[in-house]
C-alpha cells in the first residue's frame, strides 16, 4: 500500500502522510474504513511505530481520519473529505493564480488558460500536464498575438 522513498528529502512520517493523504481523497481507501494499525504498518514498514503515529495524527489534525478508542483509525465521511479536497484545491489554484499575476499575466490570459485546460478535458484528450501545457501556452501566445495585430 505504502511504499517510502528513503532518497527523499522529506521525512518519513511526511511521506506516509501524503501517501495516505491521496489515497483517501481519491477514495483508494473508502470512508469509514478501517486504516492500518499502528504497529501493523511499523512492521510492514520496518520503522519506528511513533512515525506511523506522527502521520496519522497529521491526518486527524486534517481532519481526514479518526480515532475510536480501543478500535484504531478510521477515515473520516465523504462530504468532510470533499470539502476539505475542495479547500486544498482552491488554495492550490489561487497560488497558482496569484503566481501568474506575478509574472505579468493579465486575467483574460489566465482565464483564456483555465478554459483550454476545461476544453482539453471535455474532448476527453488526456494528455500528460507537461504536453498540455505547452499545448495551452502556445495557444495562449497565439490568442494574444492576434488580439495585439487586432485579428481577434
Amino acid at each position: 500500500m505504502i511504499i517510502l522513498d528513503y532518497q527523499d528529502w522529506r521525512p518519513l512520517y511526511e511521506q506516509i502522510t501524503e501517501k495516505f493523504r491521496m489515497l483517501i481523497l481519491r477514495g483508494a481507501i473508502p470512508p469509514g474504513e478501517r486504516m492500518p494499525s499502528v504497529r501493523q504498518l511499523a512492521a510492514e514498514l520496518a520503522i519506528n511505530p511513533n512515525t506511523i503515529q506522527r502521520a496519522y495524527m497529521e491526518l486527524e489534525q486534517e481532519g481526514l481520519i479518526y480515532p475510536v478508542k480501543g478500535r484504531g483509525n478510521f477515515v473520516a465521511d465523504a462530504e468532510q473529505i470533499r470539502r476539505k479536497s475542495l479547500k486544498d484545491y482552491e488554495e492550490e489554484l489561487k497560488a497558482v493564480v496569484y503566481k501568474g499575476l506575478e509574472l505579468g499575466l493579465e486575467e483574460e490570459e489566465l482565464l483564456y488558460i483555465v478554459s483550454g485546460c476545461c476544453k482539453v478535458r471535455d474532448k476527453g484528450e488526456k494528455n500528460s500536464r507537461i504536453s498540455s501545457g505547452n499545448m495551452l501556452q502556445k495557444d495562449a501566445e497565439k490568442e494574444i498575438g492576434n488580439k495585439e495585430e487586432g485579428k481577434e
